[in-house]
């Protein structure tokens, strides 16, 4: 068993990660169980360079195998706001109710057929050196609605429809959700390279 920690503390990503992480290959802990782990400083321009550092600055601290992952939304519209900034795209982290409002209002006077988007996902896994050991990224397009819909999901999943089901991640099953995602995309690649360096430790 492969003994490995997930970089975060949002609750409904680890749902998430841990339903695509085989439980009978990998033992996996959330940052939540470990008192003495840290909150790392999102200071990256990009996804990947927020992942790279959630998950080398933990594994050093710790001295553990880290698995960390960002993601967020891109709106065409607005140049690809929110970006990096997604979770604190109001101003305070994790405030999705108003996140979304925000969004809505940047987007007022957009027309559907401009109202394109897409998520995006980059996964990081650092040795406990804090060394990048795999990077993979994985990307969802689809539309922002023009009023939320659907009890499921969390972040922007309200407003971001998938064409082809004509349905918000927020009103998609959990199942068909982990098919589409970015970020069962991005482990779709992450995991055969995570066997391969596993076979070889």
């Amino acid at each position: 068993m492969f003994d490995l920690v997930l970089g975060t503390n949002n609750a409904k990503k680890l749902v998430e990660l841990r339903l695509m992480l085989p439980a009978e290959h990998y033992t996996l802990h959330s940052l939540a169980e470990i008192p003495e782990s840290i909150d790392v400083e999102e200071t990256g321009e990009t996804f990947r360079e927020n992942a790279a550092l959630k998950a080398t600055e933990q594994a050093k601290h710790l001295g553990r195998w880290v698995l960390a992952e960002d993601s967020g939304l891109s709106v065409d519209a607005l140049g690809g706001a929110p970006g990096v900034y997604s979770a604190r795209y109001a101003g305070r982290h994790g405030d999705d109710e108003a996140n979304n409002a925000k969004l809505l209002a940047e987007l007022a006077d957009v027309p559907p057929e401009k109202r394109t988007a897409r998520y995006h996902c980059e996964a990081c896994l650092s040795d406990p050196h804090g060394n990048v050991r795999i990077t993979a990224g994985g990307v969802c397009g689809g539309v922002i609605r023009t009023e939320p819909s659907g009890d499921g999901g969390f972040g922007y999943d309200p407003l971001f429809e998938i064409r082809e089901y004509h349905k918000t991640f927020a009103e998609l099953d959990l199942t068909v959700k982990r098919a589409l995602s970015h970020r069962s995309r991005a482990l779709r690649h992450f995991l055969p390279r995570l066997r391969r360096l596993v076979a070889t430790l």
